[in-house]
Order: structure tokens, then C-alpha cells, then sequence
């Protein structure tokens, strides 16, 4: 389980496949990594891995055919940069929202507004995602927690502060980049109670 809130920025060394698996290698930035061990959960640009191993700077995780087919992770490119959260421990703040880092589906920025010193991010997103994005309600865009600012039929607004700016890739966005995005957890949850039919 993430919050939203992202730790630290790293970049890609490398996106290599071979023998039925693709793995990627990533230098953590300034992520504070004492305690990391195989098998630990790290999101990446939203996308909840698997730490195989970690030495000297480099982390490596393999992705599967689900997440290649579900994110952008297998468009990343070495020295691109990618949005890192550790999982989150019972006594850490849930300073976001509930994220499981099980990206839906991919997302298209469709327009990119400055707006003093925030920008307004307009995503466009599949037909399938639209009912669980309603106006205030929470997102997650490449795993950083964001606010609904509106909805209207396959796109959504979000407003991006400067601290998100500078501590997200959000800076590096422009129009017809392609996004992961998770939607509402409890969203999905009131879907499934309201359309369940007990099999008897």
C-alpha cells in the first residue's frame, strides 16, 4: 500500500529483455533504502515491483507481461526519470490517499496550461475509468496523489503546485505524453456492492 506522496526522484539505467522477461534497473536517487530487502514493494511511476536485489545504487525489478501491457513502463528510456514511494508502514502517515499501485490503465495529457506558477494538467483517459473520477474526488497520476479539479466526459483537470512540480516528473509533462493512472480504490470498491449478485 502507497499514499500518493512521492520520496524521491530516480532515474532509469537500464530496460533490458531476455529469456521471456523484461527487467528494469534503476538508480533510487536520494530514496532512503536502509532496511531494503528482496522482495520489498516499491511503486514506481505508480506501479507497485517486486525488488529483486539493490547494490551499489541500482535496483533491479523485473516487469511483467500484465505491466508492460497496463503502463508506460516498458516505453522508459536510460536516464529517464521515474517517481519512487516505498510502501507504506502501519505507522507512517497516509498524507495522500489509499494507493495500491495497481495501475488501471494508461492516460494521454491532452493539454498543458501554465497558470502563474501551477499548471493545469487536462488527461485524457480510457471509457472504462470515466464513472470512478467524479470532481474533488482523489487520483493517482504516474503515483503521485492528485485532486479532481473536473470531469467531463473521457478527460480530467488536475492542478499540479509547485512542490509537485519539482519533486514529481510532473515538470518533465507535455501534451500526448502517455500517464498511469489509478483510480479510487473505494471507488471501485462501491462499484462492485452496488452491481454483486449472489450466486446461490
Amino acid at each position: 500500500m502507497f499514499t500518493g506522496i512521492i520520496q524521491a526522484l530516480g532515474h532509469v539505467i537500464a530496460l533490458q529483455s531476455g529469456h521471456g522477461t523484461t527487467r528494469l534497473a534503476l538508480d533510487p536517487g536520494s530514496l532512503g533504502l536502509s532496511g531494503l530487502q528482496s522482495g520489498d514493494s516499491l511503486a514506481v511511476n505508480g506501479c507497485c515491483l517486486t525488488v529483486l536485489s539493490y547494490h551499489d545504487r541500482r535496483i533491479d525489478m523485473d516487469l511483467s507481461q500484465e505491466t508492460l501491457a497496463r503502463t508506460t513502463l516498458g516505453s522508459l528510456r536510460p536516464r529517464a526519470r521515474v517517481n519512487l514511494e516505498k510502501a507504506l508502514a502501519l505507522s507512517g502517515l497516509l498524507g495522500g490517499h489509499i494507493v495500491t499501485g495497481h495501475v488501471d490503465g494508461m492516460g494521454a495529457i491532452t493539454d498543458r496550461i501554465q497558470d502563474g506558477s501551477t499548471v493545469r494538467l487536462r488527461i485524457g483517459i480510457p471509457e472504462a475509468l470515466t464513472k470512478y473520477l467524479s470532481r474533488k474526488g482523489s487520483v493517482a497520476v504516474d503515483g503521485v496523489s492528485l485532486t479532481v479539479n473536473d470531469a467531463a466526459g473521457a478527460e480530467f483537470d488536475v492542478m499540479l503546485i509547485p512542490y509537485t512540480l519539482q519533486a514529481t516528473v510532473a515538470a518533465d509533462y507535455r501534451a500526448g505524453m502517455a500517464v498511469n493512472i489509478e483510480v479510487d480504490l473505494i471507488a471501485r470498491y462501491v462499484e462492485r456492492l452496488m452491481t454483486y449478485t449472489s450466486v446461490q
